[in-house]
């Protein structure tokens, strides 16, 4: 009995000693802040985003907990608004809107809808959930994005690329000219992404000018949406540099459809998830904080 309760006390002081190590706190996979750095419950983000009529989920694209957390987020507001409901992506480019609709109606095959629709490489872990989910429920689903031969072309060219394109290649574009302001702080940094991926020569003006017309033709799409569906509630999934500080997609939105009332998501990493880094602070009506250490999706 003595060495039995010797080695249970051996491992009383064991498991102290761990969670003195771990701070004695449960990991946890993410904690969701309001703009001013409050922690909020993920019901009271839905409660009060759904409130809006539009919701920009800015996600990081290789984080499976933002992909969950996106799924969740797209369940609930289903269950809100029921047939209002609309989703629409980054992911998918405004040429395949044909592809995406025929699988959504079940004309076309799975395995042909994946060949031709130019997914992303990590489409089947991330993103077939929300498709899935929307064909069984009958959400419609917008391919929002510029094709990306376009945005290539403006990459290497500006802006004034576009201006060679027939009029059938820009009804896959917001209309042009598009409302593009310059953005030092954006070209200062595609300057410096530039210079460390070995690509110096690009001009950093046109990669700004490129990451505009994507986030134009995702606003535009979006606003197309709402005048085909005026009572509708959208739900738009992005990389979260395109809703961030309210900039990106908004101030395009703006110009195409001011009456739209907007709550933006935005996800972000930090080691240390007790309260929200001053640099997240403001950056979206809502942010959800996931460990640096949280694993990737790729």
């Amino acid at each position: 009995m003595k060495k039995i309760s010797k080695q249970l006390t051996t491992l009383f002081f064991a498991l102290l000693c761990t969670l003195s190590t771990f701070g004695g706190k449960n990991p946890q996979a993410y904690v969701i802040f309001d703009s001013q750095g409050e922690k909020v419950s993920f019901e009271q983000m839905i409660e009060t985003v759904s409130k809006k009529n539009l919701v920009l989920f800015g996600e990081i694209h290789n984080c499976p907990i933002c992909h969950w957390l996106e799924a969740e987020t797209m369940k609930h507001l289903h269950a809100l608004h029921g047939k209002k409901l609309l989703l629409g992506a980054e992911m998918f480019e405004s040429d395949n809107q044909l592809i995406l609709n025929e699988f959504m109606k079940g004309e076309i095959s799975k395995s042909s809808f994946e060949s031709e629709m130019r997914l992303w490489k990590n489409y089947s872990t991330d993103y077939a959930q929300l498709v899935e989910y929307a064909k069984e429920h009958k959400v419609p689903f917008y391919a929002t994005n510029i094709p990306r031969r376009y945005a290539q072309i403006v990459a290497l060219k500006g802006l004034d690329g576009l201006d060679a394109l027939s009029d059938e290649a820009k009804r896959y574009i917001a209309p042009l000219p598009i409302p593009y302001v310059v953005d030092s702080a954006t070209t200062a940094m595609f300057g410096t992404m530039t210079a460390q991926m070995g690509h110096s020569s690009r001009n950093p003006e046109f990669m700004s000018q490129a990451q505009s017309i994507k986030d134009a033709t995702m606003a535009w799409t979006i606003s197309q949406a709402f005048v085909e569906n005026p009572d509708s509630y959208f739900l738009h999934f992005h990389g979260s540099f395109h809703s961030d500080h309210y900039g990106g997609i908004i101030p395009f939105l703006m110009q195409y459809n001011s009456r739209l009332s907007v709550a933006t998501i935005s996800c972000c990493r930090q080691k240390d998830l007790s309260q929200l880094e001053e640099e997240h602070i403001g950056k979206a009506d809502f942010i959800i904080c996931i460990p640096e250490d949280m694993v990737n999706s790729y």
